[in-house]
């Protein structure tokens, strides 16, 4: 048995020395994981540092209008296209300019804001801080231009280099540090009040309103004969066009704010139209000379001498005006057809007389037939050759073509806004309910329909079922009557 044990000693020596050389190895016994050995490896890799981009140094910046402008640098140039939302590294320093015919560029936003903000005003296009030469609008107006020398950006604030406001809501600066904003500018839609570093939903939103604006302040200067008329208009917070009328007249009237005008107990509403809010305001006959406030205005009505017309007919005709039955038949067709108008201009130029004829009966003349007064004759009769073709005296929706008793062959046309233009004793239609015309259509002939005494049209005007004299508008529009 002990020869036996003796073979024992040599394998426990073995295991001794095995686990002596684990140890020298991994410093640790071997039962130990190999998470723990790897945290006591010692890190002989140091990390590189990231170096610091060099700050690009700024030059100026300018904004074409709401959405184009570029800001440049030293060693570069970047442009956008959408107000600042991105921007695009461009070659070359060359700057672009201001230009393009249907482009509104900044000059021409700020001849609208002028417009708008009336007399005594201008818009400066940019400022740097500490330059105070940025124009204002005078006479306590609202301010059209600001110089920003600081902004505050999530509680710090910021030194400007340079600043430029398009509207007065709509502006940018351009930092004195590049590294202090992640754009090239910061943006504002609220006149200056807070700052953004980048294009939000919100703020396109109002972008969009103010290019909404701008272009309705452009469309509507262009319907007045001039940039003096747009600027009397337009730069006032009520307006009459014009401001002095007679009886028979009809005066436009536009202010910046919607609401509604009480009028010889009648109330007209105020519609909307391109940057402003309009009415006709018609002078019926019996309104006295005299002035009467509108708004802030006042209208001043001069009193109006009509001359007097004697007609002999048969008495067959002249008993067609006993049939009141038809007459008031005829007198619903009517009220129903100009009940309804359009809640815009729907003209597109000046008015034009729907035929060349010879003028047998002037606007408002006392009217007596067979030696009885009859009515006063609130339209013009034109004679001309039966057959001859009448025109539309401009754009808008037919709102009646019909045969009535008294008027004979009846068109009235709806220029909106409740303005009618009428067309009687015609020969003939050509157009039905819901046509839509433009100015100088052939709408029907001339004849001797109805109650008449030879071929002739009997063309007026209505403003709110009130008849208005033609010859206001003939080779103009009411946007012009501006004095």
């Amino acid at each position: 048995m002990r020869p036996r044990k003796r073979r024992q000693w040599p394998l426990l020596a073995g295991a001794c020395i095995l686990a002596a050389c684990v140890v020298i190895v991994f410093g640790k016994y071997p039962f130990e994981s190999s998470s723990t050995l790897h945290t006591n490896v010692p890190d002989t890799v140091a990390a590189t540092p990231v170096p610091t981009p060099t700050p690009r140094v700024t030059v100026e910046f300018r904004m074409l209008d709401l959405d184009r402008g570029w800001v440049k640098y030293a060693d570069g140039l970047v442009q956008t296209t959408d107000g600042g939302a991105h921007w695009q590294e461009v070659a070359g320093t060359e700057v672009p300019v201001d230009g393009g015919t249907e482009v509104m560029g900044s000059e021409t936003i700020a001849k609208l804001l002028t417009l708008e903000a009336g007399s005594g005003s201008t818009l400066g296009s940019t400022s740097t801080a500490g330059n105070s030469g940025a124009a204002g609008v005078t006479a306590g107006a609202e301010t059209l231009s600001k110089s920003v020398a600081s902004v505050t950006m999530n509680g710090t604030t910021l030194a400007v280099k340079q600043s430029q406001f398009v509207t007065p809501k709509i502006g940018w600066v351009l930092l004195s540090q590049t590294t202090d904003s992640k754009n090239p500018l910061l943006l504002t839609v609220d006149g200056g009040q807070t700052w953004i570093d980048g294009m939000t939903e919100d703020a396109k939103a109002i972008m969009l309103a103010e290019k909404a604006h701008l272009a309705q302040l452009k469309a509507e200067a262009l319907l007045y004969k001039d940039e003096a008329g747009a600027k009397a208009v337009m730069g006032a917070s009520w307006k009459l066009i014009p401001d002095q009328a007679s009886p028979g007249d009809i005066v436009l009237v536009r202010h910046k704010e919607p609401g509604s005008i009480a009028w010889q107990g009648k109330t007209y509403t105020l519609q909307p139209y391109e940057a402003g809010y309009f009415t006709y305001l018609p002078i019926a006959m019996s309104v006295k000379a005299g002035t009467y406030p509108i708004g802030d205005q006042t209208l001043t009505i001069k009193a109006k001498k009509f001359e007097t017309q004697y007609l002999k007919v048969t008495e067959q005709m002249e008993s067609m005006k006993q049939d009141t039955t038809r007459i008031n038949a005829d007198q619903k067709k009517i009220d129903l057809a100009r009940s309804k108008s359009e809640p815009r201009f729907l003209f597109s130029g000046p008015f034009v007389k729907p035929v060349e004829g010879i003028l047998t009966t002037p606007y408002g003349y006392t009217r007596y037939v067979n030696g009885k007064y009859d009515s006063a004759h609130m339209a013009l009769d034109l004679a001309a050759k039966e057959g001859t073709p009448i025109k539309a005296t401009n754009d808008g929706v037919v709102a009646l073509a019909e045969l009535l008793y008294l008027t004979g062959n009846s068109i009235y046309i709806d220029h909106g806004m409740g303005l009618f233009s009428q067309y009687a004793h015609l020969s003939e239609l050509r157009v039905k309910p819901g046509d839509r015309v433009k100015q100088g259509d052939i709408i029907g002939l001339v004849g001797t329909t109805g109650f008449s005494t030879g071929p002739h049209l009997h063309f007026t005007f209505w403003a709110h079922n009130i008849q208005a004299n033609p010859d206001l508008f003939f080779n103009t529009t009411p946007f012009q009557w501006v004095k």
